[in-house]
């Protein structure tokens, strides 16, 4: 009798703590989440998914959507290996998450990095952010006439490969200049370079230039959109001035491997809430000026899939990596 009643003790404390037979230790569905959850951004402060990730908290936290607190934590290097790494390593961990950028792709197709897409579960985009071409105010740039009659361009990169760093190379080949790529750890710093005149120009997204084009600080020169962007209707895109170059960063979320079909249903509808909100209008895609655009885990899973064959077709061309 005294067996039986242990082994009833020791299930009930099994199934209280979300220990049971097929349940991750740190899941329990009527309690989650329980602690802390944790956005690893791997990159620096200041860049636009910096920007976008303490959004995403600023709105949570106005909205009341969790029972316990959201935080943010920058860890930059490797072009985005290491905290990518670090979200990786924690399969089946159901409190961290990361923000996908071009690293998250163009660094394992480098063989940069010991973890790649495969090792993640998409959540959900909620927003497209394009490409803008920045110069600082006096720059004799006016156009991408002016940049191509250039002898020789400089611009910068977070890392050796990212959107910018794919970017730079197609523009060279497009307006037919010799344009110099410069690894830097953070958007900031290829900002005050151009800034401080020792890069040419800059290719960000809006939420990473928009306050300093609107103050006057920067100057835009043309936007690698289909159409030209609403807050910037005086801007031509690469299309209209004849040269075939888009390009659009979907602003989305991973988490590590592992995820119970429960915990990617919680998170999906967390980032929906987030996406649609009068919160998320104001405090993001009005003051930067990103477009409205929500994917779901699902269709995310795709798109994951082709824009990592899109990166590894745009790098083989560019001889980035071979065939």
């Amino acid at each position: 009798m005294q067996k039986t009643i242990s082994r009833r003790k020791a299930l009930s404390a099994m199934m209280a703590g979300g220990l049971a037979l097929g349940m991750p230790k740190t899941w329990a569905a009527a309690a989650y989440p329980s602690q802390n959850v944790t956005m690893i951004v791997p990159f620096g402060a200041g860049g636009g998914s910096d920007i976008l990730c303490r959004t995403i908290a600023a709105v949570i936290q106005d909205l009341k959507l969790l029972p316990v607190e959201f935080l943010i934590e920058n860890r930059p290097g490797s072009s985005g290996a290491r905290g990518y790494k670090l979200v990786a390593d924690r399969r089946g961990d159901p409190y961290v998450m990361a923000p996908v950028g071009a690293s998250f792709f163009s660094t394992p197709l480098l063989g940069a990095s010991p973890v790649g897409p495969k090792d993640f579960t998409p959540i959900a985009a909620i927003a497209m952010s394009p490409y803008i071409v920045v110069v600082r105010p006096e720059s004799k740039i006016k156009s991408l006439a002016d940049m191509a009659a250039a002898k020789r361009l400089s611009t910068g990169t977070v890392g050796v490969v990212s959107d910018a760093g794919l970017l730079g190379p197609m523009i060279s080949k497009a307006l037919k200049v010799q344009v110099v790529v410069v690894p830097f750890e953070g958007e900031g710093e290829i900002k005050a370079g151009v800034l401080g005149g020792h890069l040419d120009f800059m290719l960000a997204n809006p939420s990473e230039v928009m306050a300093q084009i609107q103050a006057g600080a920067m100057r835009p020169i043309a936007v690698a959109s289909t159409e030209r962007m609403k807050i910037l209707p005086d801007v031509p895109t690469f299309l209209e001035e004849g040269y075939d170059i888009e390009y659009s960063l979907l602003r989305s979320i991973a988490m590590p491997q592992g995820m119970s079909d429960e915990v990617i249903a919680y998170w999906e509808d967390i980032f929906r809430k987030v996406a649609t909100s009068e919160e998320w209008k104001t405090r993001y895609l009005d003051r930067y000026k990103d477009e409205a655009h929500f994917v779901g885990h699902k269709d995310l899973a795709l798109v994951f899939e082709r824009v990592n064959n899109r990166y590894a077709t745009i790098m083989t061309e560019l001889g980035i990596i071979k065939k």
